[in-house]
């Protein structure tokens, strides 16, 4: 049981949550998205100021990411995934459904939904778009769109065992407070990185999903 002043509580309903959006989110892909020459405002380098290094010469990646937030009335929610153990990138952790960005797709936003759908099984019509987030640069070179969306709560879902293993729903008055985002350290490649972790029950949501609900806390509920 999540310990939520009363007088809180009604700040995670969905009504709340869409009256946020209005000058918070960005209507359009944020800039950066096709021109790797505009600065980036989010990604693994807020933590870690050296991770450019290791990208020079690389092949930036693009991709779109669906941040599901369910319009339940109990409160809102964000339906995450976990990746499959053999994965070859991100294994085992948890995620938002989205991937590649491919040529066919019409952009970032069809990309997310139709990745979603592909995934878990999302119907695309029960997803009203609200906005972007800001692009997430991951220090594995891609270049993440994040598309924010409010989802019927009558949805149902068909998991695609091939690229996840389970989806579930985190209450978003949790993954709102920053009380709840720590940061986190591990050596890779020979050098200490930082993140943040975001401890739900039994699941660890780290890396580039937990970067990416930092920044929705930044534009939707870090007090101005």
């Amino acid at each position: 049981m999540l310990d939520i002043p009363l007088d809180k509580q009604d700040d995670y309903s969905p009504k709340r949550f869409v009256e946020r959006v209005p000058g918070r989110l960005l209507d359009d892909p944020p800039p950066g998205d096709l021109d790797p020459t505009v600065p980036l405002v989010d990604g693994d380098h807020i933590l870690n100021p050296d991770a450019f290094e290791r990208l020079k010469g690389m092949s930036l990646r693009r991709a779109a990411v669906l941040v599901p937030v369910v319009a339940r009335d109990e409160g809102a929610t964000v339906i995450l995934t976990q990746r499959p153990d053999h994965m070859p990138n991100h294994p085992g952790q948890i995620a938002f459904p989205g991937g590649k960005i491919e040529a066919s797709d019409e952009g970032p936003a069809h990309a997310a939904l139709r990745e979603a759908e592909e995934e878990i099984g999302l119907d695309p019509s029960l997803v009203k778009k609200l906005g972007y987030l800001d692009l997430y640069m991951t220090g594995t070179g891609f270049r993440i769109v994040p598309l924010v969306g409010l989802v019927r709560p009558d949805y149902r879902l068909t998991l695609d065992p091939s690229e996840v293993t389970d989806a579930f729903e985190v209450p978003l008055s949790f993954l709102m407070s920053v009380a709840n985002h720590k940061h986190g350290s591990r050596v890779w490649e020979g050098k200490s990185r930082h993140f943040y972790i975001m401890q739900y029950e039994e699941r660890c949501i780290w890396g580039a999903t937990a970067g990416i609900l930092r920044n929705m806390y930044n534009r939707l509920y870090k007090p101005d």
